[in-house]
C-alpha cells in the first residue's frame, strides 16, 4: 500500500520541529568532538578513551566514504592509460634509444679501462723502461703497413725500439721525430724479426709479406715446429729482447709455416714502446767494473794464478826448514840398497853360461 494512502499519509512535520532536531544532532556531534579532543591529565594516557571510541567508529565510515573516490581515480587512470597508450609507447621508445647509447658508451669505457690496465701491467724480465703512446694514423698499402704514434724523441724513443700492445709484439720503430714516431708492423714486407719456437728453441726469421700472417723462414732442426706452437722473440742480433710474445704457428695454404699474431686479437690503438737499445743496458755496469781479479804474481812461483787463493797463505807455515831437513836422508838410504841388490844378481846369471861354451 502506498505511503500516502496509509494512516500517516496526511502527517506533516512542521519546519520548526525539523530545525530543532537538526540543531540537537549538531549539538551532540559538537559535544562529541569536544570530548574527543580534550586533553588528558599527565597521569592518564594522552590518547583518551573518548578519542579512541571516535576513531574506531570513524574508521569504517571514512573507508566507506573514501572508497568511491578511490575507485573513481583508478578508473580514470585506466581510461587515460588506454587512450594514451600510443604516446606512452613513443616516450618509452625514445627513452630506450637513449639508454642504448649510454649502454654502448659504458661498454666502450669498460673495454678501454681493461686495456689500460693490461698495458699498465705489462712487464718484461729483466725489466726494461717503456713509454705509452697512442696510434694517431694508419698507413696501409699492398706493400707498406705502418702506424704513426704520438710519442717521439722527447720521451726517449729511438729507432729500433720494439712496440707492443696488451697482447704481444706489434713491430718496431723505424723513424723518430719530436712528438711522433713511425712504427713498422710485423706484417710489412720490409719487416724481419728473429724469433724462436718456445717448445723446441728452434730459431727462425719472421718475414712479413703484406698479408695478415707473416711467414717463418730459415727454420733449423729436425721437426722443429708443430701446429699451435707458441712463437716468441729470440733476441738474436740484439734487435729486440728475448721472450716477447709474437703469435702461434699455423700451416698456410701454400704449405709454409706462418704465424697468427697475438697483437691482431686487439685493436692497435694504444701501445707501449720499449726503450731498448742493446743487451748492455740490461746488465749492471757498476758491478761489472768493480769485479776484482786475482793477482798476477804469488809468493810461490810454482803456484798458478788460477788456483784457489786460500792455499798459498797456508803453505809457508806448513813447511818450516826444521821439518824438511830430515826427510831427504830418510829416503836416500832406502833408495840406494835397491840398485846394489840388483847388480849382483845379473853377473850370477852370466857366469854359468860362460864355462859351458869353451869345452864344446
Amino acid at each position: 500500500m502506498p505511503f500516502r494512502e496509509g494512516p500517516l499519509g496526511d502527517l506533516k512535520v512542521p519546519l520548526t520541529w525539523t530545525a530543532a532536531v537538526a540543531l540537537v544532532v549538531a549539538a551532540v556531534i559538537a559535544v562529541a568532538f569536544l570530548l574527543a579532543d580534550r586533553r588528558e591529565t599527565l597521569q592518564e594516557q594522552a590518547y583518551g578513551v573518548t578519542r579512541q571510541t571516535m576513531d574506531t567508529v570513524a574508521k569504517p565510515v571514512s573507508g566507506a566514504i573514501a572508497a568511491p573516490g578511490r575507485w573513481t581515480g583508478l578508473g580514470v587512470d585506466y581510461v587515460r592509460s588506454y587512450f594514451f597508450t600510443a604516446s606512452e609507447n613513443r616516450r618509452l621508445k625514445a627513452e630506450m634509444a637513449e639508454m642504448r647509447q649510454w649502454r654502448d658508451r659504458a661498454l666502450a669505457l669498460q673495454d678501454q679501462n681493461d686495456r689500460f690496465r693490461s698495458l699498465l701491467g705489462l712487464r718484461t724480465d729483466p725489466p726494461i723502461p717503456m713509454t705509452a703512446a697512442r696510434v694517431v694514423s694508419d698507413s696501409r698499402g699492398p706493400f707498406a703497413n705502418t702506424r704513426l704514434a704520438d710519442a717521439g724523441s722527447e720521451r726517449g724513443v729511438e729507432v729500433g725500439n720494439p712496440v707492443l700492445n696488451e697482447r704481444g709484439l706489434v713491430g718496431r720503430v723505424v723513424g723518430v721525430a719530436k712528438g711522433a714516431s713511425r712504427v713498422l708492423l710485423l706484417t710489412d714486407i720490409a719487416s724481419r724479426t728473429p724469433v724462436m719456437i718456445d717448445r723446441t728453441n728452434a730459431r727462425a726469421i719472421l718475414t712479413g709479406d703484406g698479408g695478415p700472417n707473416p711467414k717463418l723462414d730459415y727454420l733449423r732442426g729436425v721437426d722443429p715446429i708443430q701446429q699451435g706452437d707458441r712463437v716468441v722473440t729470440s733476441g738474436d742480433g740484439g734487435v729486440v729482447p728475448r721472450g716477447l710474445p709474437v703469435g702461434a704457428a699455423v700451416k698456410g695454404l701454400d704449405g709454409r709455416w706462418r704465424v697468427v699474431l697475438f697483437a691482431d686479437q686487439a685493436s692497435i690503438d694504444y701501445v707501449r714502446i720499449l726503450l731498448f737499445k742493446d743487451f748492455a743496458q740490461l746488465a749492471d755496469q757498476k758491478q761489472l767494473e768493480t769485479h776484482s781479479l786475482p793477482p798476477v804474481t804469488t809468493e810461490d812461483p810454482q803456484a798458478s794464478i788460477l788456483s784457489v787463493p786460500t792455499p798459498p797463505p797456508q803453505a809457508p807455515p806448513a813447511t818450516p826448514p826444521a821439518t824438511t831437513a830430515p826427510k831427504p836422508p830418510a829416503t836416500a838410504p832406502s833408495a840406494k840398497p835397491a840398485p846394489a841388490q840388483a847388480a849382483p844378481a845379473k853377473p850370477a846369471a852370466a857366469k854359468p853360461a860362460a864355462p859351458t861354451e869353451p869345452p864344446r
